[in-house]
């Protein structure tokens, strides 16, 4: 969805992040994604939404840094919206699995425990480590941000 409709329906709105902000989030991607290798024996359902929060605050990142933040109800799926316009096509894999992640988590959080399975969240967190990894580099517009747990 483009950005002019999302601020138009209300769900993004204009934002000056400063770098701090940004850094913030990152960290926190990092701590999430950390946690989330820690947890993975004990609480697989955990780990996978750890995994999930790593991914979505660097996508909160992104976001920060093209001068916009979510608001309103749902930023969960409006980051998705969002994300997936800003990477364009190339990255509509790596948008899918996460608009999946969300749903997933969401189960999760509010519905079932013991939905995830060891595999499955192994699967997760290799692919917010990706993910994260691909993305820094157009958050901060240089590599070698170490985003490894």
């Amino acid at each position: 969805m483009p950005y002019n409709q999302l601020v138009k329906q209300g769900r993004i709105k204009v934002y000056r992040a400063s770098p701090a902000e940004i850094q913030q989030l990152l960290r926190i991607s990092v701590r999430d994604l950390s946690a989330a290798v820690k947890n993975l024996d004990i609480s697989p359902d955990w780990a996978y939404t750890m995994a999930y929060n790593a991914v979505l605050q660097t996508c909160r990142a992104l976001m920060l840094v093209d001068g916009y933040r979510p608001r309103g109800g749902e930023q969960h799926a409006t980051i998705v919206a969002f994300v997936e316009e800003r990477l364009g096509s190339s990255f509509n894999s790596q948008v899918h699995l996460f608009d999946q992640m969300r749903r997933k988590r969401h189960r999760v959080i509010y519905d079932i425990s013991g939905l995830i399975g060891n595999a499955e969240v192994e699967q997760a967190i290799a692919f917010a480590q990706g993910f994260l990894e691909e993305l820094q580099p157009i958050i901060t517009g240089q590599v070698g941000f170490d985003l490894k747990p």
